[in-house]
């Protein structure tokens, strides 16, 4: 297992998998792969190394998957969803290429998603989802659009999600979980909400999450999971309980999980890279970069800090805020 992490593999693990495009992770990737870009773009970036991609390229390919109403869609014909709105709006943060696009299209798109009660719905055809609050909010804010919506009602509806145990769910009345969770607390931090939350409440709930292995589950009584080192963390960063968990036991979970397919026969995927959801199983881009992210959040050496709320480096995020 690995006691240390593998930078240089991940990286190599990561500019691999877009060049394979007929391998099956990238054929099941396919309707999300603005998704799977966002994940591997901001790992490469926390990693110090996203000079390995042309970001020509890369933003040509992102606005190709423009929509004519000015959402985006996963892929290249694709229909557009507020999900890959907003990692299409992230990539091009990343490469500082926010203004290739008509901010106001984009932004248009997103407000036409917000219903009366101040929730979103995801596209066209009105799933909702607290999910999609947290999406419209930071699109918005990243976009310097945040005021065409009503924040008031976005922000109220949000809270209606909020359950005894202090934590949130997807809709008014649905189980807390800790993805919703991190969407509602996000939601809240960038509106300057965060005093809607009953910190201590929440934040035993989620110091709760992390069981005997050190890793994090999304639930009780869950498995462990890799992605949650982000889920959870961000949110006990944000609401500033990020003390109560033992961070060194979830640091080792996490690069433990560096290693596919232990075996005394040399296997491709210990050298190629990547993360897992949990030590042993397949690696994937979706781990890799919530596993690097969470290790951001700790404080990991040798990687860039990442904003907790925003999902981006912090250097990305004072570029768009504070022009430095």
């Amino acid at each position: 297992m690995g006691e240390e992490l593998e930078a240089e593999k991940h990286v190599n693990y990561i500019l691999s998998v877009e060049k394979k495009k007929n391998d099956f992770e990238s054929v099941v990737m396919e309707h999300i792969r603005i998704n799977g870009a966002y994940w591997g773009l901001t790992t490469l970036d926390l990693l110090g190394k996203i000079g390995a991609v042309d970001s020509k390229d890369v933003v040509s390919w992102v606005l190709e998957c423009q929509h004519e109403s000015g959402g985006f869609g996963g892929n290249i014909g694709h229909d557009p969803h507020i999900l890959y709105t907003l990692s299409a709006v992230q990539i091009l943060a990343l490469f500082d290429k926010i203004n290739v696009i008509d901010i106001d299209k984009v932004s248009n798109y997103i407000v036409g998603l917000q219903n009366e009660d101040g929730s979103f719905s995801g596209d066209m055809w009105g799933e909702v989802d607290t999910r999609f609050s947290y999406i419209a909010i930071c699109s918005l804010a990243l976009l310097h659009r945040l005021d065409k919506i009503n924040v008031e009602k976005a922000v109220k509806y949000v809270v209606s999600c909020k359950n005894l145990d202090g934590g949130f769910g997807c809709t008014p009345g649905a189980e807390s979980h800790a993805g919703q969770i991190f969407c509602c607390v996000a939601a809240l931090a960038i509106t300057g909400s965060l005093h809607q939350i009953d910190k201590d409440l929440l934040g035993w709930w989620l110091c709760e999450r992390q069981d005997k292995s050190g890793g994090l589950n999304g639930r009780p009584e869950k498995l462990p999971d890799v992605c949650y080192s982000w889920w959870v963390l961000s949110s006990l960063i944000m609401i500033d309980r990020v003390h109560w968990i033992d961070k060194e036991k979830l640091v080792k979970y996490i690069l433990d999980c560096q290693v596919a397919f232990e075996s005394s026969e040399p296997l491709p995927d210990k050298e190629k890279g990547g993360i897992s959801d949990r030590p042993n199983d397949a690696v994937d881009v979706f781990h890799t970069y919530f596993g690097v992210a969470g290790l951001s959040l700790l404080e990991y050496p040798g990687l860039k800090a990442i904003d907790p709320a925003y999902a981006l480096p912090v250097v990305v995020v004072n570029r768009i805020f504070f022009g430095r």
